[in-house]
């Protein structure tokens, strides 16, 4: 059974540096997410429609950073291009609490979409550098948990704080996200300093040799990985800001509270389950592990289905909750997986370009989500939205089978695995 504290006594010790503080790291991500299109409509008076334009600018920015990224990791390591992107988060946020004018908001929030496309790469081969073994994989799933508790916690304060009618309280939550920025810079320049993430030669000579992404995706087992990526994305992550709030508009007509209070099931779910899930899937296939974690997100979306058909306010919201429960407990399954198999694929001086790789497709699935689900909404097609998710996870059950005969056991998670015959 892992608990926490054998977790952390397993760490290294810069293990223990980058996780100690990543809840209060994401705290002030918390405070701004849920209302930066409020803040932008509502309180700067841009219309609707440039606001969503506006904000379609931090993951199409980091979309188009991903893959150069990657690249500058690889070659002056993941210390100095997390330092980058920070910066441009601490700058972007402070020009955003400030911005009145649609050029000053576009000129933030591609800041912040720097930071997003830039950082996710080197902060996971950080990560890597710094935690291996079977501990990785861990290291993942406990991440993934204080991330959401962080998020959670901001979100709940920002909801108390900000109010349309005093834009003062927007500029005080977008100012404190920058601050809070400022937690893991001083780590990279002080406890971490020596922590660069910069792969070398095997007789510590000079930099290790460098692939092109064309030589990784020439890879069967990386393309499968990308298409699952995505997929999970699409069906997952890009729905939760947009489709899964749609349709409980729409179809489930719940309110904009039982919203919010879903939202706390699903951060709730998963800090409380995520040592219980990493101590079950421990050992096991990962691949096995998202087939479970597929059919968990059938269930979810059945349950959201359900609550759009039942002319019951109490059922919706009923519903609205379940989904939220189940599908947070798929998460956790998935976030210690996909991103330690990535990186268990990967060599030290391909690290970067790995991650990126497998954050483009995450990016991907986050823009196409809306996209989609916005479409079928508009159109009143509340079943075929329900329908095209459950396909979806259909999608990734294949797909992990595929993988499956594509890695080793290694990379599957199996601990020890017996040698394959000659």
């Amino acid at each position: 059974m892992i608990s926490m504290r054998s977790f952390w006594a397993s760490l290294p010790t810069e293990g223990r540096w980058l996780l100690s503080t990543v809840a209060m790291q994401t705290l002030g991500r918390g405070l701004t997410l849920p209302f930066t299109l409020i803040y932008l409509h509502e309180v700067r008076g841009f219309d609707l429609g440039l606001s969503g334009s506006l904000m379609a600018l931090i993951a199409v920015t980091g979309l188009l950073v991903t893959a150069p990224a990657g690249i500058l990791t690889d070659r002056y390591g993941a210390r100095v291009v997390l330092l980058a992107g920070i910066s441009c988060a601490i700058v972007g946020h402070s020009v955003l609490a400030v911005a009145t004018t649609p050029g000053a908001a576009a000129f933030a929030l591609v800041l912040i979409g720097l930071n997003f496309g830039i950082s996710w790469p080197a902060f996971n081969a950080l990560i890597a550098a710094v935690v291996t073994g079977e501990v990785r994989q861990q290291y993942f799933g406990v991440n993934f948990a204080l991330v959401n508790l962080g998020i959670g916690v901001g979100g709940v304060v920002g909801g108390l704080v900000v109010d349309v009618d005093r834009p003062a309280t927007f500029t005080g939550i977008y100012l404190a996200d920058a601050v809070s920025q400022l937690i893991p810079m001083a780590l990279l320049l002080f406890p971490l300093r020596h922590v660069h993430g910069r792969a070398q030669h095997a007789d510590g000579a000079g930099p290790a040799p460098r692939e092109g992404y064309l030589h990784i995706l020439r890879r069967r087992e990386v393309r499968w990985l990308t298409a699952l990526t995505f997929v999970v994305t699409f069906v997952g992550y890009g729905q939760l800001e947009a489709g899964v709030p749609g349709f409980s508009r729409q179809a489930a007509e719940v309110s904009t509270g039982a919203i919010g209070a879903a939202f706390a099931v699903n951060t709730a779910v998963i800090v409380l389950l995520q040592f219980t899930v990493l101590s079950r899937i421990r050992g096991r296939r990962r691949t096995r592990v998202m087939l479970v974690m597929s059919a968990t997100w059938v269930l979810a979306w059945l349950l959201l289905g359900a609550a759009g058909l039942v002319d019951s306010s109490a059922f919706a919201v009923a519903g609205l909750l379940g989904f939220m429960l189940v599908f947070g407990i798929g998460e956790t399954m998935m976030q210690p997986t996909v991103p330690a198999m990535n990186n268990d694929l990967a060599a030290d001086h391909t690290r970067g370009r790995y991650n990126a790789i497998n954050a483009a497709a995450f990016q991907g699935g986050a823009i196409a989500g809306p996209i989609v689900a916005g479409f079928l909404l508009q159109h009143h097609l509340a079943a075929g939205y329900v329908a095209l998710m459950v396909l979806g996870c259909a999608v990734i059950a294949a797909t992990a089978l595929v993988l499956e005969r594509l890695v080793s056991p290694a990379v599957n998670g199996v601990l020890d695995p017996e040698p394959v015959p000659r």
